[in-house]
């Protein structure tokens, strides 16, 4: 099985926690425990503009959620995710994926 990347554009991220409760129940793990959080960061005013964002960061308990790959499935945190802003990809594919996406986005590899 290729080695797969979280490509998180969190541009589109409301900060709605959704991926956190979704990685939880998937992966069983106590409350005080996450496979993925969000942060916020702002409100801060930088060059004149205004940055307020929210950034889901994967830990190192996420394993980008393997058995659902080898199942045909999307990670949880990517299935559940309302503001479609997270994609899992084969590492091959991070460039091309990444490419023309713009501002404010990350890449997990676990």
């Amino acid at each position: 099985m290729s080695k797969y990347a979280l490509i998180i554009d969190y541009k589109y991220c409301t900060g709605c926690h959704t991926c956190e409760v979704a990685c939880r129940k998937e992966k069983g793990l106590p409350v005080e425990e996450y496979g993925i959080k969000v942060t916020k960061q702002g409100p801060v005013k930088l060059g004149g503009a205004w940055m307020y964002d929210y950034v889901p960061i994967p830990s190192s308990l996420c394993d980008m959620c393997e058995d659902r790959i080898e199942a045909g499935k999307r990670p949880a945190c990517v299935h559940h995710c309302l503001g479609a802003c997270m994609t899992a990809v084969p590492i091959e594919k991070i460039g091309e994926t990444v490419s023309g996406k713009g501002e404010k986005v990350v890449c997990f590899i676990p």
